[in-house]
């Protein structure tokens, strides 16, 4: 019997997740190395000290605000205004000197069309060496990497002057093999892209890799250069009046495009339908996924006791730990009271991050109806054994 009245008094060994009691005491009373709070209660789940955050109007004030009003540096910086594309190593030049069929090298009829992805066979043309250099009759070896169409084809016809009269010369790049991106993630066609002479814009470079896909997440656009990671917020960019064909990429850039899997909110604890749910383009507020995973469980959900637990990995900001050291792992933990109808204005106006954890405590009855329940079954049984040893 006293065995029994000790486990109905201890809370934490009830079955089920709850947070509520160990997260309340945090702010009020100072943790001891054996886990109990200043006024003796066991604390069943011991917040960190200064994790604990009330979710106000200020608290939503102060986010928004935080929140970032212009775009950062490192986006600023892909920004580019396209110019013409400028001929390079690798590229094939197509060169015909009109009346002066001896210095065609493709012979004539044959078929040549620009090759935009730069990958697949082409006919005769003239190919840029590693150097930028070419080789043409009369004219011998010089450099064209680093020209426009136009700038090459009147050097061509300068140079020619000095052999010809009147020289008319067609240039045009039949295959584009100079640069190239990679694009990679949630687009249809995934692979290599060549940058030819349209601009390859972000925009641009999704288009040619056949889209989106349905699961791709327009907030987690990255684009890697020369070994620098730069996220992409799409939507951010409407907002902000942007236009994303701002960004210009370039040669060797690594294009990435997230899904919304990679970026969840797990809803828990006592809702109706405890639930993983996506960012919807980056965004979610607390209220609609709370709306989602069918709200609070009206019989043993505890309305007062919403928690949003959060990890600090990856952030800047730093607290300290139980020990009094500095860590950057500390989870934050936002708490709700919707006792309220009210309240629910709150949860609207606080936004989720990917991998945040909302957790609904239960009620106090449901935790002792959790522990009674496993006291029972082990009563009967010790009832059935005393009458058996009779």
């Amino acid at each position: 019997m006293a065995l029994v009245v000790a486990w109905l008094g201890g809370c934490a060994l009830a079955p089920g997740l709850s947070i509520g009691k160990g997260v309340q005491k945090t702010s009020q009373s100072t943790p001891s190395s054996a886990g109990v709070s200043r006024e003796g209660e066991a604390v069943s789940d011991q917040a960190p000290p200064g994790a604990l955050l009330t979710i106000t109007p200020e608290l939503i004030s102060q986010q928004r605000t935080l929140r970032k009003a212009e775009l950062g540096a490192d986006v600023k910086s892909l920004f580019a205004e396209a110019k013409p594309y400028g001929i390079g190593p690798g590229d094939v030049i197509n060169i015909v000197v009109w009346n002066h069929p001896e210095l065609v090298l493709a012979p004539a009829g044959s078929n040549l069309t620009t090759d935009a992805s730069g990958l697949a066979s082409v006919g005769n043309g003239y190919n840029v060496s590693p150097e930028g250099l070419i080789q043409f009759p009369l004219l011998g070896t010089f450099k064209i990497a680093g020209l426009t169409e136009n700038k090459a084809r009147e050097e061509i016809t300068r140079r020619l002057a000095k052999f010809l009269q009147d020289p008319q010369v067609t240039l045009r790049v039949q295959a584009y093999r100079a640069g190239r991106i990679y694009v990679d993630g949630e687009v249809r066609t995934p692979g290599l892209q060549a940058i030819n002479d349209i601009p390859m814009t972000l925009p641009e470079a999704i288009s040619r890799a056949g889209g989106l896909t349905p699961t791709a997440d327009r907030a987690t656009v990255a684009v890697t250069r020369k070994g620098t990671t730069t996220m992409i917020n799409m939507p951010q960019l409407s907002t902000l009046g942007v236009n994303p064909s701002s960004i210009l990429l370039t040669s060797g850039d690594l294009l990435r495009v997230g899904s919304r899997d990679d970026t969840k909110v797990y809803v828990m604890g006592e809702v109706t339908r405890p639930m993983t749910l996506p960012l919807r383009n980056g965004r979610l507020t607390l209220n609609e996924a709370l709306g989602e995973a069918g709200g609070v469980n009206a019989t043993s959900g505890n309305p007062r006791q919403i928690y949003v637990v959060r990890s600090r990995n990856g952030d800047s900001a730093t607290v300290a730990d139980a020990s009094g050291t500095a860590t950057s792992t500390t989870p934050e933990i936002y708490h709700l009271d919707a006792s309220s109808p009210t309240a629910y204005a709150l949860s609207e106006g606080f936004e989720l991050k990917s991998r945040d954890v909302v957790f609904v405590d239960p009620v106090p009855l449901v935790l002792w109806n959790r522990v009674v329940s496993l006291i029972l079954p082990s009563a009967q049984v010790a009832n059935v054994t005393r009458d058996a040893t009779k």
